[in-house]
């Protein structure tokens, strides 16, 4: 694979009960073979691997029941990797660009494999009302990471440098922390308009009276 193209041909999948969005940080303890292969190869070759919400099936393998990941996810960069007491591989990876599935297979090792087209960054922000939103949505952000850097330093859940001043960021970041259901958290990465995605948490934090 290049560092940038058009599609991936065989680009390895990861579907998870969770949503990755571009720049969060993704903690995996690995101990399946399959997924096990999948970052050794990925270390090797410095090459992505995809973060796919499981729309059905298991998340560990379960005889022949296959996982269905949903069309749209993340590329996934390994930033970290140890090794824990028991042999488990602990990962730390970092999102980088949203991709669309336009099909996938299982290898006989039972790894999901997909052709993928990598996706656009988003539309930038645009209008007063948006960024009055926006100001408001980096406000909340910046007291939740204050309050989480008072209680421990060291657990701030978001890579640095922090980019407060960006709405992508801000609105991907707000996704992740708000208790947001899965469903609707997918939905929030699926949309590639920065205005759009505040316009949704920006609502969210107001029936929560978070703002």
């Amino acid at each position: 694979m290049s560092s940038n193209p058009a599609v991936y041909a065989d680009l390895p999948l990861f579907p998870l009960h969770a949503v990755l969005f571009p720049d969060g940080l993704l903690p995996l303890k690995i101990f399946e073979a399959r997924y096990l292969d999948m970052a050794r190869t990925c270390l090797r070759e410095n090459t992505p691997f995809g973060v796919c919400l499981l729309k059905s099936g298991p998340e560990v393998a379960q005889g022949d029941e296959q996982a269905v990941p949903e069309p749209i996810g993340c590329l996934a960069q390994i930033e970290q990797c140890d090794v824990d007491e028991f042999g488990m591989l602990l990962v730390r990876a970092r999102g980088t660009q949203r991709f669309r599935l336009l099909s996938h297979r299982a290898e006989p090792s039972g790894l999901l494999v997909g052709m993928a087209e990598p996706l656009p960054a988003d539309i930038p922000l645009e209008g007063s009302d948006a960024l009055a939103k926006f100001g408001a949505c980096a406000e909340v952000l910046e007291r939740i990471i204050e309050t989480i850097r008072e209680r421990d330093p060291e657990s701030i859940p978001f890579a640095q440098p922090l980019q407060l001043g960006d709405p992508s960021w801000v609105s991907n970041r707000l996704s992740e922390v708000l208790q947001i259901p899965l469903r609707a958290r997918q939905r929030l990465m699926e949309l590639n308009d920065a205005g759009a995605r505040i316009d949704c948490v920006h609502h969210y934090m107001q029936q929560h009276r978070l703002l």
